[in-house]
């Protein structure tokens, strides 16, 4: 009985000791991965700002600008690109709105991005886009990978429609999680206007070829990103764009079209730090918690083997021999 027991717990031993790295190394790069259909959205406020009024072209300082981000997953379009790919792949379609302090719109954004599911490399397919333009992306964009690395990543500037790299700066402790520090800056630049602007009968699209005037850009991105699932915790840029030259301006060389610190509002980070903790739980189970709770396991049950093994082996001490009955005389 003690000999099947051990043999049974070797198996085990063996069974749970293999486990652990197949679900870290196979199970895990094929399980965690973004899902096609999430949603979301991020409210970013620069407080205090400057804005051009384009009713005047004078530039002011206001109250607030507001930027409402969302990323919307396209289930359809990623369906399409996976048979064609044959790879898991995410579809967002993104939206950056900008509107001043009195609701309007400044100017609207939008982007589809393609990536691997998996792996958050871009995927190059057809309606890969910033504003309507086609465009070819190398590096991330908004996520980083599962288990970021401390090194240097290749960042798509959506205003340049070019990547440059985005610096690990360092750790630090943010909200309670410990979080990598990245930082990109993104000099002087020559980027095209966007083709919605607040200019009653302005065709974006020919402004520059109809005035002359330029539109410039330069910011300082920053990011504070959960290395677990590669998710920003919290970004920020010190942002200033610039139009320049030109017959629009009426002899004026360039004035601010917008300057400000970009934040992300309080109650936005809250719910993105909270999420963030929810989801990476999942991906430390698989990384960490399992594979090294399966070895534990593993080494437990091959002592527990082990010392059945060698207690079945034990010579076992001889059983006395039986007293003589005393015979009656």
């Amino acid at each position: 009985m003690h000999r099947r027991a051990s043999l049974v717990l070797l198996a085990l031993a063996v069974f749970f000791a293999a486990l652990s790295p197949l679900l870290r190394w196979y199970a895990f790069p094929r399980l965690a991965k973004v899902p096609p259909s999430q949603y979301q959205e991020m409210v970013l406020e620069a407080r205090p700002a400057t804005l051009l009024d384009y009713g005047t072209l004078q530039a002011k300082e206001v109250e607030k600008v507001t930027i409402v981000q969302t990323l919307k997953g396209n289930v359809e379009e990623s369906e399409k690109i996976e048979r064609a790919a044959g790879r898991d792949v995410v579809v967002w379609d993104a939206l950056s709105y900008i509107q001043g302090p009195d609701g309007k719109m400044v100017s609207q954004i939008p982007e589809r991005y393609i990536f691997d599911a998996h792996s958050q490399a871009p995927v190059h397919a057809t309606g890969e886009s910033v504003d309507g333009d086609p465009v070819r992306r190398e590096g991330i964009e908004y996520k980083w990978p599962f288990l970021t690395e401390k090194r240097d990543y290749e960042y798509f500037d959506a205003q340049t429609r070019t990547s440059a790299p985005i610096h690990y700066k360092g750790t630090r402790t943010y909200r309670g999680l410990d979080v990598y520090y990245f930082e990109q800056t993104i000099p002087w630049t020559k980027v095209p206007f966007p083709k919605k602007m607040p200019i009653p009968g302005v065709d974006a699209t020919t402004l520059e070829k109809q005035t002359g005037t330029t539109r410039w850009y330069t910011t300082k991105r920053m990011f504070w990103v959960d290395p677990v699932t590669g998710a920003p915790v919290n970004g920020e840029e010190i942002h200033t764009e610039e139009l320049r030259g030109g017959t629009l301006l009426g002899g004026r060389d360039k004035v601010t079209a917008f300057a400000g610190h970009v934040k992300m509002r309080p109650d936005y980070v809250t719910d993105t730090v909270e999420l963030v903790k929810s989801q990476r739980l999942l991906v430390l189970l698989m990384t960490s918690y399992l594979p090294w709770g399966f070895l534990v396991l593993a080494a437990g049950l091959l002592v527990l083997s082990l010392a059945l093994e060698a207690r079945n082996r034990r010579p076992r001490a001889p059983e006395p021999e039986p007293e003589p009955h005393p015979v009656p005389v």
